[in-house]
């Protein structure tokens, strides 16, 4: 498979870039070159090998997830440079 410039034009479209016309036979080359790495790697011999995400047989340890002991509101806003009520006060960011 081979990318034409008027694919790359629109490619270019969709993610609202302008291009010039010598950049879009550069994109066109480009892309075509990675295309065709791609193509190179579609066709080794992966029967009998199972798909997996990580190189290693490793995984992730985590905790249980176990409620605990939490903050009092006033020990969660104890540091708070303002606050109204129990919540932080924040200044405005939008008119």
């Amino acid at each position: 498979m081979t990318l034409k410039p008027e694919e790359v034009r629109w490619v270019a479209h969709l993610a609202r870039l302008e291009c010039a016309e010598e950049e879009i036979k550069l994109f066109t080359a480009q892309l075509n070159e990675i295309v065709a790495y791609v193509n190179q790697l579609q066709e080794v011999n992966t029967e009998g090998v199972e798909p997996l995400s990580h190189c290693l047989p490793i995984s992730n340890v985590f905790r249980a997830d176990e409620p605990g002991v939490s903050l009092t509101v006033d020990e969660a806003l104890k540091n708070a440079p303002a606050r109204k009520g129990e919540f932080y006060s924040v200044p405005a960011v939008l008119e």
